[in-house]
């Protein structure tokens, strides 16, 4: 398979641009994947954590140094550029960890869904161009997480919902799957848990899976809605509380002084 020829059934549209050699952005229902020249430049989904949070969760950057690059670079595409030559990055880690990004972010946005898609020629990301991946190697990537996600464990509820902790007593846990289960809470959502964590979220829903397949996660009950309280109802009780009238006389005789 040639390198610009996208793998069938991921994405039909995104292996049209790639044969045109498109540049822009690609717009779907989980992200946005960023072309130009017909490979893939950048992705970003609101499901994972963004290169700002990986930098500076795990101390590659601060945060002052994140924002000074992208306020002075981000006009020109050039935020990457701006972090190796000015923030103290090296190109091997600025690679490293756009390319995790790059996947991570990809593997949602090219998630199966219903819903529109949308290519907007001439756009490019602020980040600016780090290391071009064929649009090939993104989707056989993106198959080949789904299809270790399904051998771990084949209920996909847990990539989604928010996630509680049985009653399980966990054995021999690693450390860093152990970090992931102290922040199943009842609440939080995988993606929140690796937003928590500064790791990319792919990597999350693995460890999550993990514990799910040995009892130890699953997905939490939904929380009823309360009943609404009937109009009706609310304006009778006010009028009869005598707490109120007495409330409404007291205003009225202050009123007549």
């Amino acid at each position: 398979m040639s390198a610009g020829t996208a793998h069938p059934g991921v994405s039909p549209m995104l292996s049209r641009l790639a044969s045109e050699r498109a540049t822009g952005a690609l717009i779907r229902e989980h992200g946005t994947l960023y072309l130009q020249d017909g490979r893939i430049v950048h992705a970003e989904s609101p499901a994972t954590p963004g290169m700002d949070v990986l930098l500076t969760a795990t101390g590659v950057i601060d945060a002052d140094g994140w924002w000074e690059a992208v306020d002075r670079a981000g006009a020109g595409h050039r935020v990457g550029r701006y972090l190796v030559e000015h923030g103290g990055l090296t190109d091997g880690a600025l690679e490293l960890c756009h390319l995790g990004a790059l996947f991570d972010a990809a593997y949602f946005t090219l998630a199966p869904t219903s819903g529109p898609t949308r290519f907007r020629y001439g756009v490019a990301h602020w980040f600016g161009a780090v290391r071009p991946v064929p649009v090939a190697a993104v989707e056989r990537e993106t198959l080949r997480r789904r299809d270790l996600l399904q051998r771990i464990w084949p209920e996909p509820d847990t990539d989604t919902a928010a996630l509680s902790r049985t009653a399980l007593h966990p054995l021999r846990v690693p450390p860093r799957r152990r970090r992931v289960l102290e922040l199943v809470d009842g609440a939080r959502t995988a993606s929140q848990i690796a937003l928590t964590l500064g790791r990319p979220a792919f990597h999350t829903l693995v460890d999550l899976r993990r514990l799910a397949s040995r009892g130890l996660v699953t997905t939490a009950p939904e929380t009823p809605a309360a009943e609404a309280v009937p109009e009706w109802l609310t304006r009778t009780a006010a009028v009869e509380d005598p707490d109120v009238a007495l409330l409404r006389r007291l205003r009225a005789a202050l009123e007549a002084l």
